[in-house]
């Protein structure tokens, strides 16, 4: 059973600052002691709730999120996975894996867990209402060859149930129990092949005022889509701003 889920924002060196302060202010946290040999890890604290955003500084790469999944037994965890069709790459305390497409997430223990953070209200702009903003989906990404083994993998590791959608919709959100902070969405693209990857959603419930907001923090705007805003953050990381309750999720 998942009991909290993690967002990992995932980076070399040279965007790494960059990185931190775009989030922190992206969600009005904080940062917590650095960890690690190399202090290569660090943690967004949100205002209110438990802390599911958190940065690792890697050695090569282009800039990308990558999935934890708290479970109790990660051992347990990562044989089902296998199972399932997931590869297991590397195992310590923790467990990384890929997808059978070829995104990578892993298995942690649990921390010190449960209180899902509320969304982030902002100050109104001249001339507009105050509006509130919060992270909270993580979507991942699937070429139309790839979808079918992601689209069952998902789900069944999960134990989340699909959304009813429409016979070939290309989107599927994942229904997530209540109090966890990150949804998972299946978006099946319309390339043909490639890789498997990830993006962070923002819900927000007003995505001209969150735009502005972005931004003025240094993200470019890719492409507006009709429910939609693709944005690229200062380190060259794709992210979207959303029309869905930051609430519930739900659009």
């Amino acid at each position: 059973m998942i009991v909290w889920t993690t967002a990992f924002l995932d980076g070399p060196a040279d965007g790494w600052a960059a990185t931190l302060a775009h989030w922190q202010a992206v969600t009005a946290g904080t940062l917590s002691a650095f960890r690690g040999p190399d202090e290569e890890f660090v943690t967004v604290l949100p205002p209110t709730g438990d802390a599911f955003l958190r940065a690792q500084r890697t050695r090569s790469g282009p800039p990308g999120v990558h999935l934890d999944l708290h479970v109790p037994d990660v051992r347990a965890a990562a044989d089902v996975a296998v199972a399932l069709g997931a590869r297991e790459v590397a195992a310590s305390g923790h467990v990384v894996l890929t997808s059978p497409g070829g995104m990578p997430f892993c298995f942690v223990r649990p921390g010190e867990h449960g209180h899902r953070p509320a969304p982030q209200r902002w100050p109104a702009a001249a001339g507009a209402a105050p509006h509130a903003s919060l992270v909270d989906q993580y979507a991942i990404d699937v070429p139309a060859d790839r979808w079918a083994a992601e689209a069952a993998f998902w789900p069944a590791l999960t134990g989340w149930a699909p959304r009813p959608a429409a016979s070939g919709a290309t989107l599927v959100p994942l229904e997530r129990p209540a109090g966890l902070p990150l949804r998972i969405l299946l978006q099946r693209l319309d390339e043909p092949t490639g890789p498997v990857r990830a993006h962070l959603d923002v819900a927000c419930d007003d995505r001209d005022a969150e735009t502005a907001r972005h931004a003025a923090l240094g993200a470019r705007v890719e492409r507006v889509r009709e429910r939609w805003t693709v944005l690229v953050d200062p380190a060259g990381r794709r992210y979207c701003l959303t029309d869905r309750d930051p609430t519930t999720g739900r659009g």
